[in-house]
């Protein structure tokens, strides 16, 4: 994983997301609201499932986290680095790893050259089987 920038949040800093940012950062790979939910009450702090969601919509849309879905479909959550970047994802434990590809901005921007369109941006999620996953028995 590359490193992780501690831009200054857009977002006024409240206790509460000052603690989800603290339960962002102790987190490995991307956890869902519930999770973090939960780590918070385990540390004894004192915040709604319903702020946690709401806090965490806030900084996705402010670009503090990444988002994305596991394969159940739940929305999870991540500090990531603030440079663009994608990400290589484990289909079985959802271990995620930042990657960049060159070659995927140069396809984006092409395509969109060619089809007549500027600022194009995009979103590419690889998905596998990490090494200890493959190495696991078959169920």
């Amino acid at each position: 994983m590359s490193e992780i920038d501690e831009r200054p949040s857009t977002l006024r800093p409240t206790r509460q997301r000052l603690a989800i940012t603290d339960a962002l950062r102790a987190g490995v790979d991307f956890q869902s609201a519930q999770e973090i939910h939960d780590s918070l009450r385990h540390a004894g702090e004192k915040v709604g499932l319903a702020t946690v969601y709401r806090t965490l919509q806030a900084m996705a849309d402010a670009g503090d986290v990444d988002v994305r879905h596991n394969p159940a479909g739940e929305t999870t959550y991540r500090r990531c680095s603030t440079s663009h970047h994608h990400h290589l994802v484990c289909r079985s434990c959802g271990r995620t790893v930042e990657i960049t590809g060159s070659a995927v901005e140069k396809w984006a921007h092409s395509i969109g050259d060619e089809h007549g369109f500027i600022d194009v941006s995009h979103t590419v999620e690889l998905v596998g089987l990490c090494a200890e996953c493959a190495a696991l028995p078959a169920n």
